[in-house]
Protein backbone atom coordinates (compact mmCIF):
# COMPACT_ATOMS: atom_id res chain seq x y z
CA UNK A 1 0.00 0.00 0.00
CA UNK A 2 2.88 2.46 0.74
CA UNK A 3 4.73 1.99 -2.69
CA UNK A 4 1.17 2.94 -4.28
CA UNK A 5 0.94 5.62 -2.39
CA UNK A 6 4.28 7.28 -3.29
CA UNK A 7 4.05 5.73 -6.97
CA UNK A 8 1.17 8.27 -7.05
CA UNK A 9 2.20 10.96 -5.14
CA UNK A 10 5.45 10.91 -7.32
CA UNK A 11 2.91 10.63 -10.81
CA UNK A 12 1.43 13.38 -9.21
CA UNK A 13 4.92 15.90 -9.00
CA UNK A 14 5.73 14.48 -12.96
CA UNK A 15 2.29 15.57 -14.06
CA UNK A 16 2.59 19.21 -11.66
CA UNK A 17 6.00 19.93 -13.21
CA UNK A 18 5.17 21.07 -16.87
CA UNK A 19 2.15 23.13 -14.93
CA UNK A 20 4.39 25.24 -13.06
CA UNK A 21 7.69 25.28 -14.11
CA UNK A 22 7.00 23.84 -18.17
CA UNK A 23 7.54 26.38 -21.40
CA UNK A 24 3.70 27.12 -20.97
CA UNK A 25 3.71 27.36 -16.90
CA UNK A 26 1.79 29.59 -14.82
CA UNK A 27 5.00 31.20 -13.51
CA UNK A 28 5.40 31.69 -17.23
CA UNK A 29 2.45 32.77 -17.84
CA UNK A 30 1.87 35.71 -15.14
CA UNK A 31 5.73 37.01 -16.09
CA UNK A 32 4.73 37.73 -19.31
CA UNK A 33 1.36 39.16 -17.79
CA UNK A 34 3.50 41.73 -15.88
CA UNK A 35 5.64 42.47 -19.62
CA UNK A 36 2.70 42.81 -21.24
CA UNK A 37 1.07 45.99 -19.04
CA UNK A 38 4.25 47.66 -18.82
CA UNK A 39 4.68 47.86 -22.19
CA UNK A 40 1.32 48.57 -22.49
CA UNK A 41 1.72 51.80 -20.38
CA UNK A 42 4.95 52.78 -22.23
CA UNK A 43 2.58 52.18 -25.45
CA UNK A 44 -0.19 54.35 -24.39
CA UNK A 45 2.59 57.42 -22.99
CA UNK A 46 3.66 57.31 -26.79
CA UNK A 47 0.41 57.27 -28.08
CA UNK A 48 -0.27 60.42 -26.23
CA UNK A 49 3.09 62.03 -27.40
CA UNK A 50 2.34 61.38 -30.74
CA UNK A 51 -0.70 62.83 -30.43
CA UNK A 52 0.83 65.97 -29.52
CA UNK A 53 2.58 66.20 -32.14
CA UNK A 54 0.45 65.18 -34.76
CA UNK A 55 -1.54 67.94 -34.05
CA UNK A 56 1.31 69.98 -33.88
CA UNK A 57 2.20 69.21 -37.43
CA UNK A 58 -1.77 69.46 -38.86
CA UNK A 59 -1.91 72.96 -37.06
CA UNK A 60 1.62 74.01 -38.61
CA UNK A 61 0.11 72.90 -42.06
CA UNK A 62 -3.27 74.35 -41.86
CA UNK A 63 -2.81 77.65 -40.06
CA UNK A 64 -0.91 80.20 -39.86
CA UNK A 65 -1.37 81.08 -36.11
CA UNK A 66 0.62 78.73 -35.10
CA UNK A 67 3.47 79.69 -37.66
CA UNK A 68 3.37 83.26 -37.09
CA UNK A 69 3.26 82.69 -32.90
CA UNK A 70 6.61 80.12 -33.53
CA UNK A 71 8.13 83.32 -35.27
CA UNK A 72 7.15 85.79 -32.84
CA UNK A 73 8.70 83.98 -30.04
CA UNK A 74 11.15 81.59 -30.86
CA UNK A 75 12.43 84.40 -33.74
CA UNK A 76 11.74 87.29 -32.02
CA UNK A 77 9.58 88.39 -35.64
CA UNK A 78 7.00 91.38 -35.92
CA UNK A 79 4.65 92.38 -38.73
CA UNK A 80 5.62 94.63 -41.31
CA UNK A 81 4.00 97.83 -40.29
CA UNK A 82 3.90 96.91 -36.88
CA UNK A 83 5.14 98.58 -33.94
CA UNK A 84 6.91 96.66 -31.12
CA UNK A 85 7.25 98.24 -27.53
CA UNK A 86 9.42 96.44 -24.77
CA UNK A 87 8.81 97.90 -21.28
CA UNK A 88 11.79 97.35 -18.96
CA UNK A 89 11.07 97.18 -14.83
CA UNK A 90 12.79 100.30 -13.24
CA UNK A 91 14.96 98.19 -11.58
CA UNK A 92 16.38 96.37 -14.54
CA UNK A 93 17.07 99.97 -16.49
CA UNK A 94 21.06 100.34 -16.34
CA UNK A 95 22.00 103.88 -15.24
CA UNK A 96 24.86 105.53 -16.48
CA UNK A 97 27.64 106.88 -15.31
CA UNK A 98 28.34 110.71 -14.68
CA UNK A 99 30.67 111.69 -16.90
CA UNK A 100 34.46 112.78 -15.72
CA UNK A 101 35.26 116.93 -16.47
CA UNK A 102 38.12 117.54 -17.85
Amino acid sequence: MRAITITLLVILLLLQYPLWLGKGGWLKVWDLHRQVEAQQQVNQQTQTRNAVLDAEVRDLKQGTEAIEERARTDLGMVKRDEVFYQILDGASVPQSAPSAVK
